[in-house]
């Protein structure tokens, strides 16, 4: 990009931002004609994708700021207003906010300008989980709803995630549609915070949705009354990594009586997360802290959510006297055999019993729900997929069954019908419960996991991301899907592929997504897809070996054997 087109774009974002440290921030690179970062800023406008928006925080059209999010925020009201002509001036939305940099500010800006186009705004009144954004949707029967998070990204990040009236993610048509009206932005329609709420279009909300929602986690445990006999005999390490699950964990599991101590060092919201790298439930180290914690006081279990509290991780003792970290998969597992379980028992598992989990996932959780005679229905990546699948099946355009479970690989879990993404606190809820279940059978998380695998075959699973920074990441990541649907390799680890499935243009009544899986001989799965919120391109395999006269230790060892063979011809394809 020409530095004379790079200097104007400049110049116009700072005529336009209201924000005087963002708009600073490009008055001095422009003074300094630092033209390499300025092209890093202004080459393109950042993205709103089929979630929303997520970037590193800063200046710039190629960054997260208040100017970016008042415009986006302007895009989704426009198209909200179009969409219910029907319900014009009594419009709603909610908006809720984690502890990331401008996380606040960028929540309040939103408001105000679905408040300058007349929609009613609920806006939390401090940080809460993503979850909760999804349960206050449809509690308050609002029209959409926004959540500002990047996630567990690193603290450079934030990120800005839209939602549709059901208290899903935006999906087809609505995203799609969202992002041209974004895309053609021109007038950005807001009034003051005093304005709004003179104008009764902007109420500070907290209590009257922590409420309903913590009283709605605490009823889907299965249960209570083991909890209350047996609550003193297991001891919980949690850490919210800085982030917002502090409130609704420590408060539902409390009131439980469960024992739950805070790594102090991470129990309030800290968007610089000065403890951790990432603060991500899926890296070791992220619970490195908790798991010291857990050590020295002995604990049952180590919990942690990410940021916005949606994700969920665990560590549980293992033989040696440390603690095993049990994998997104693993946990899903475990969860989906304890919910089929606990259903079967009180003969409440209804006949059309179905989860959902997305394609990447491992293959053991549709043997788990089908040793219990239930399905497991896969769909693409991402919670607002398996929520298109329970919106389908309540209405009855999917076949005849009974969401009872949903899950994918990256720690997500949903264990609710009241919420419609994934769901950590919940999930945290349900785990501390299960634990005290296998208790009082004599068994820990790692015996019953043990169990299942004699059941259903030994199942391990690998992920590699590959990050592709910079103005040719994205052309980079293109030519990695082309080269592999032109010359698909005819075997990966030395294991012949028998099937290709190509999701470009949609496929097995999956929409369409750039993912491509190849199908090898012996049942693994591997599967290719560029990321939908940052620059990278993720592969996953999940691969099954029998337990066979070599007995569990053999098949692990077979399964490792297999992934790191796979691992290689991955890596020689991304140059990693």
């Amino acid at each position: 990009m020409e530095k004379n087109a790079i200097a104007e774009r400049a110049k116009d974002y700072i005529a336009k931002e209201k924000d005087s440290g963002f708009r600073a921030e490009v008055e001095k690179l422009l003074a300094a004609e630092d033209w390499k970062e300025l092209e890093d800023r202004f080459y393109r406008d950042l993205e709103f994708g089929t979630g929303g928006l997520r970037g590193v925080i800063g200046g710039g059209y190629n960054r997260m700021n208040t100017l970016v999010v008042k415009s986006a925020t302007q895009g989704l009201a426009t198209y909200i207003i179009k969409a219910f002509p029907e319900k014009a001036g009594k419009l709603s939305a909610v908006i809720a906010f984690d502890s990331r940099r401008y996380s606040a500010d960028f929540a309040e800006a939103a408001a105000l300008i679905f408040a300058g186009n007349g929609i009613k705004a609920f806006l939390f009144s401090s940080l809460r989980p993503t979850p909760e954004l999804s349960f206050a949707i449809r509690r308050l029967g609002c029209d959409t709803g926004i959540v500002v998070t990047a996630s567990h990204n690193p603290p450079q990040y934030n990120g800005y995630k839209a939602y549709w009236n059901d208290g899903s993610q935006v999906i087809s048509p609505h995203d799609t549609g969202i992002i041209d009206e974004v895309n053609a932005v021109k007038v950005i329609k807001e009034i003051s915070r005093q304005e709004a709420l003179d104008k009764g279009l902007l109420k500070i909300i907290d209590k009257e949705i922590d409420e309903p929602y913590q009283a709605m986690v605490k009823s889907k445990l299965y249960r209570p009354e083991l909890i209350k006999e047996k609550a003193g005999e297991v001891k919980i390490v949690y850490t919210p990594l800085h982030g917002t699950g502090a409130m609704h964990v420590e408060k539902v599991l409390g009131d439980l009586g469960l024992k739950v101590i805070t790594v102090p060092e991470q129990r309030e919201g800290d968007g610089n997360f000065p403890t951790v790298s990432f603060p991500n439930p899926e890296e070791a180290a992220a619970l490195d802290m908790a798991i010291k914690l857990g050590t020295k006081e002995k604990a049952d279990v180590v919990m942690a959510t990410d940021p916005d509290a949606d994700r969920f991780g665990v560590a549980v003792p293992n033989s040696s006297g440390s603690f095993t970290l049990v994998t997104g998969n693993q946990m899903g597992v475990l969860l989906a055999d304890y919910i089929f379980l606990s259903l079967k028992e009180f003969g409440k598992l209804p006949k059309n019993a179905a989860m959902v989990n997305s394609i990447v996932t491992t293959g053991m959780q549709k043997k788990v729900a089908e040793y219990y005679g239930g399905e497991c229905v896969e769909c693409l990546t991402g919670f607002k997929w398996i929520a298109d699948v329970m919106r389908k099946w309540e209405l009855g355009q999917a076949g005849d069954k009974s969401f009872v479970y949903g899950t994918e690989e990256s720690y997500g879990y949903l264990v609710e019908t009241e919420v419609r993404d994934k769901d950590g606190v919940s999930a945290a809820a349900l785990t501390a419960e299960m634990t005290l279940y296998w208790r009082s059978k004599g068994k820990s998380l790692l015996d019953r996991l043990d169990d299942l695998y004699s059941i259903c075959g030994y199942w391990q699973e690998l992920g590699i991301s590959k990050y592709f920074q910079g103005p040719q990441g994205p052309s980079i990541m293109k030519g990695i899907m082309e080269e592999y649907r032109k010359n698909p390799p005819k075997t990966l680890g030395g294991i012949e592929i028998s099937k290709v499935r190509d999701i470009e243009n949609g496929a097995d009544g999956l929409p369409p997504s750039d993912v491509l899986q190849f199908f090898l001989s012996d049942g693994t799965v591997v599967s290719a897809r560029p990321s939908g919120t940052e620059p990278k391109i993720k592969f996953y395999a999940s691969c099954c070996a029998q337990a066979g006269s070599g007995g569990l230790d053999a098949a692990k060892v077979e399964a490792v054997r297999k992934l790191d063979a796979i691992k290689k011809d991955i890596r020689a394809v991304i140059g990693d």
